[in-house]
């Protein structure tokens, strides 16, 4: 079974759903804390490091023998706790990253919360320190849109996303990512020529992987 850590509860059915059409005997477990994105937001992804890890604890104790966690802003945070829980721990974003910084070095962090930029841009650096490979990060904040997500207003969310994505120029970046899973459905409908990458999918199946190759030492 994997387990997957959200922050707020419309990832379930988007992971659900990609469950279904790329690993449909993946067993999913779902743990919705939107607390522990709230209280990042207050200061810093470590100031929840123990209620994380008390959130991963409870999904070994569920059966879990993998846990992705969905939220870019404390992902780094879950990774790092792996080796106390037991189980691999992976973030959403870190395939994305590796796929951006394979493309070229120009890199664009979309994001609609500010407490996202940090963590992915580090992680965006460190994935390009491993392929020993050049990268320019570069941020851009979509403003207001956190708040239409927050309304329930998801319609007004990935429209926001879409047109700040598509005003990037296309002679300045090679790879654009879209930092937060819920900016995932704005990825079909840029009209950029710069390539749009989003988390949600590669992210599930490199937690599938993890499930399925912990699933198979632990038999």
């Amino acid at each position: 079974m994997l387990a997957l850590l959200h922050t707020s509860p419309v990832h379930v059915p988007v992971f659900d759903a990609l469950r279904d059409e790329d690993h449909p005997d993946l067993e999913l477990a779902h743990f919705v804390h939107e607390d522990l994105l709230s209280g990042t937001r207050a200061d810093s992804p470590d100031v929840v490091a123990g209620e994380i890890r008390a959130v991963l604890e409870q999904a070994v104790a569920g059966g879990a023998v993998a846990v992705l966690c969905t939220c870019s802003s404390i992902g780094g945070v879950a990774e790092a706790a792996a080796e106390a829980v037991g189980v691999p721990v992976l973030r959403v974003d870190r395939p994305m990253a590796a796929a951006a910084v394979a493309i070229g070095p120009r890199v664009v962090v979309v994001a609609t919360a500010k407490t996202t930029f940090g963590p992915t841009a580090a992680l965006v650096e460190e994935e390009a320190r491993r392929a020993g490979l050049p990268v320019e990060v570069r941020t851009l904040f979509v403003d207001g849109a956190w708040a239409r997500f927050q309304s329930g207003d998801t319609e007004g969310y990935v429209r926001a996303v879409t047109a700040a994505v598509d005003s990037v120029p296309g002679d300045s970046a090679d790879a654009i990512i879209l930092a937060q899973a819920s900016m995932a459905p704005a990825q079909r409908l840029t009209t950029t020529t710069v390539p749009v990458l989003s988390s949600p999918r590669p992210g599930l199946a490199a937690g599938a992987a993890a499930a399925r190759a912990a699933g198979t030492a632990g038999g």
